[in-house]
């Protein structure tokens, strides 16, 4: 470095909009861009990362601090992560030093070395275990649950699974290594590959035309909508063009929504695959975290598969970015730095020259229709593979059907011709617990939870009312607590409700309720899977955790219970959200040899959304939906912000609001852009505190962030900002 450039401009973690000028020590490293280092900030010390060398500075010298230390040699973010991560604070209008936070392990932001320090003893399931566990007779006792854990359980499961299963689980362990059907892992964090069966599968003629667009593609940036039927064979298409990435000596990029969905991934991806892998979610330790992340930066990873924050993984040779389930609302951060993982992959693929491929069954209105303006090139996979069928659906008219606990005699008729056939039937309703209200029948009074404009769930099981929006729980009354009466009644149902329902009618059935309550320990979902995939379920009671990813060959039924929840929404989405669920957990029925079977009860089969689901049509969804958001300017049709506040004080928030709002008006017009005015959340009341929302609508994109970038100091000095908490929601998803 020049010694005139004596300054280093510092990105430090806080809410403000800036990088802070600092003053480089007279002896010691010498930063450059891109290192952490540490930086007093007021009156504490901060890690912060280097983001520009300067010779002087806008402050007088004496008022410019000393860097403390610097923490690296060489800069944990390579200068192309460094480009996308202050593109991504500027897109979403987040402070920059948040941003690049974020982007680090947590390890990393306490000043920690960036030093692998391993990941935790772990245990792998060989192919031997795999095929012993698929022969008959079944293994049974612990050796068959640890054999089903490994299964699930990412390729990998260390000491807190198993104990969690037996306190006896170190001789059985010993002895299913000694077997061949276990093998130790080193103290690490890469799961290495294991060839699996000698030949892969023979591609359709669809997915060959899929996998040939795009490796015979020009060199550059290309976005793929890979929209293919549930079962289609996506994954094997990915793996096709993983695996020539990998062949040309490049890592590969592979997000999916949900942590739930990583094991199988990454099973199949370790016995396809010619690298090691690195998994990262919120799951792992924090050194577990480190270690991978550590393991991309290097290239000791060839392939990185992880959820929404492994788009920030460092990856020093990207070939490729895969997008599973791209429609999927979970790659979009809700709170703090409020993200797309899939938008800002493909804005790393496009800044890298690279292709990135976006799969789903039920596509983004908004991918869907860059796709008919040719923005992204659309490959489509219509049949699915091997040779099976779609399953035909029926939808179930409620208005003429009597149900006993949410389940119609049609519904209850198909399940119980399952079990005759010794096949597996999945119910899907997406509410928890037993009952969504607890009501008085005496007075009316009805369960409110004290912390939110919300109704208490009855979770029968534990005796407790739980809000699913705060998390505050009660014990559930022996009386009304106004009139003393003894009528307390569950209105509705819940994945409890209609597990006990089920064990009622069918008592000699094996049912397996896979929801969050039910998933909570550690290895739970794994356990859970592993069993269904072993034949031990015979009917499954879930939530959305169950409507993608998830391949159980002799599921034959899926019932879908409470299908018209989506067309009540305040939200501009929720048919759209309801119609991907809907047909994704329909995709369960069917995927084997097996024809499968669709039941959907609702009180609106007339409806066209019911109509096309009837179809598999979600291009003609689509249709429909487009049109409405086109009449109605709604995205993809216009770009949205939302300016959110909280405050635990009636009133504060829509005042901050009512000066933001003034504070635009004092702007002046833009061109394309309209300014509503505030109003109160859908949900006013939430975590105790009062919410609000203003929403910001542009005809084009520049001029919004034109527009957000003129009025977000003018939001900043604002009497009231520094008495709620506010954040501005780019592109927003929720706007509830």
């Amino acid at each position: 470095m020049s010694p005139a450039k004596r300054i280093v401009q510092v990105a430090v973690p806080s809410p403000l909009a800036q990088t802070f000028d600092y003053l480089l020590p007279r002896q010691g490293i010498s930063p450059v861009i891109g290192v952490r280092v540490r930086v007093p900030f007021g009156k504490r010390s901060v890690v912060g990362i280097v983001t520009g060398l300067a010779a002087d500075s806008a402050l007088p010298a004496a008022r410019l601090r000393t860097v403390q230390q610097v923490l690296d040699a060489d800069p944990l973010f390579p200068p192309d992560l460094l480009e996308l991560l202050l593109w991504a604070s500027d897109y979403y209008h987040h402070p920059v030093g948040e941003v690049l936070s974020t982007a680090l392990p947590l390890v990393l932001r306490r000043g920690r070395p960036a030093i692998p320090s391993g990941g935790a003893e772990g245990w792998v399931i060989t192919g031997a275990g795999r095929s012993r566990l698929a022969t008959h007779p079944p293994l049974r006792g612990i050796p068959a649950a640890l054999l089903s854990t490994l299964a699930g359980h990412e390729g990998i499961a260390g000491p807190s699974v198993f104990e969690a299963l037996s306190d006896r689980w170190r001789p059985a362990l010993r002895s299913l290594v000694s077997r061949g059907w276990v093998s130790g892992l080193p103290r690490d964090c890469l799961v290495q590959p294991e060839p699996g069966p000698a030949a892969p599968p023979v591609l359709g003629a669809a997915q060959e035309a899929a996998v040939v667009a795009m490796t015979r593609a020009a060199p550059g940036f290309h976005c793929y909508l890979l929209h293919g039927v549930t079962g289609s064979g996506k994954t094997e298409v990915y793996l096709r063009i993983v695996s020539q990435a990998l062949a040309a000596g490049g890592q590969v990029l592979v997000l999916v929504p949900e942590i739930g969905l990583t094991p199988q991934l990454v099973e199949r991806f370790r016995q396809r695959c010619a690298g090691a892998i690195a998994v990262i979610h919120s799951a792992l330790s924090e050194t577990e975290r480190l270690c991978a992340w550590l393991r991309a930066r290097d290239g000791t990873a060839r392939v990185v598969l992880g959820t929404r924050s492994a788009v920030f993984a460092p990856m020093k040779a990207l070939r490729l970015i895969v997008v599973d389930e791209e429609h999927d609302a979970s790659y979009k951060q809700q709170d703090g730095f409020r993200y797309s993982a899939r938008d800002v992959a493909i804005r790393r693929s496009q800044h890298g020259k690279i292709p990135v491929v976006l799969g789903s069954a039920t596509p983004s209105l908004e991918s869907l229709h860059n796709a008919r303006q040719g923005r992204y090139t659309l490959l489509q996979l219509p049949e699915r593979a091997g040779g099976a069928q779609l399953p035909p659906v029926r939808l179930l008219d409620l208005r003429r059907l009597a149900r006993a606990d949410g389940l119609a005699p049609p519904l209850v008729a198909a399940v119980n011709e399952r079990l005759k056939r010794r096949e597996q039937s999945l119910l899907f309703i997406n509410r928890r617990g037993f009952a969504p209200v607890l009501m008085c029948h005496d007075c009316g009074w009805i369960a409110p939870c004290p912390r939110c404009d919300a109704r208490m769930t009855l979770h029968k099981a534990d005796g407790v009312l739980r809000c699913h929006h705060c998390g505050s729980a009660a014990s559930t009354p022996s009386a009304c607590p106004v009139c003393q009466g003894q009528s307390l009644r569950g209105l509705g149902e819940g994945t409890e409700r209609v597990e006990a329902a089920l064990a009622r009618v069918f008592p000699g059935a094996c049912i397996e309720r896979i929801d969050r309550d039910s998933t909570r320990r550690k290895g739970a979902l794994e356990e859970k899977l592993g069993r269904v995939r072993a034949g031990d379920a015979d009917i499954l009671v879930g939530t959305q955790m169950l409507a993608k990813g998830h391949d159980f060959p002799n599921l034959t039924l899926v019932g879908v219970l409470n299908a018209d929840q989506g067309l009540y929404g305040q939200d501009f989405r929720s048919a759209e959200q309801m119609f991907q669920r809907i047909m994704q957990v329909a995709g369960r029925a069917g995927r084997a040899g097996k024809p499968g079977e669709v039941l959907i009860q609702t009180f609106h089969p007339e409806h066209p959304l019911f109509l096309a689901l009837g179809r598999h049509d979600y291009s003609g969804f689509a249709d429909f939906a487009l049109q409405e958001r086109q009449e109605a300017q709604f995205p993809p049709y216009c770009h949205l912000a939302l300016l959110r506040a909280e405050s635990p004080r009636r009133g504060s928030a829509l005042a901050f609001l009512a000066q933001a709002r003034a504070a635009a008006d004092t702007l002046g017009p833009v061109a394309g852009v309209t300014v509503m005015d505030p109003v109160p959340s859908p949900m006013e009341r939430r975590l105790g505190r009062y919410r609000a929302q203003l929403l910001v609508q542009a005809s084009r994109r520049p001029a919004l962030h034109r527009f957000l970038g003129l009025w977000l100091p003018c939001i900043t000095a604002a009497s009231l900002a520094r008495r709620v908490r506010w954040a501005l929601d780019v592109d927003p998803l929720d706007m509830s």
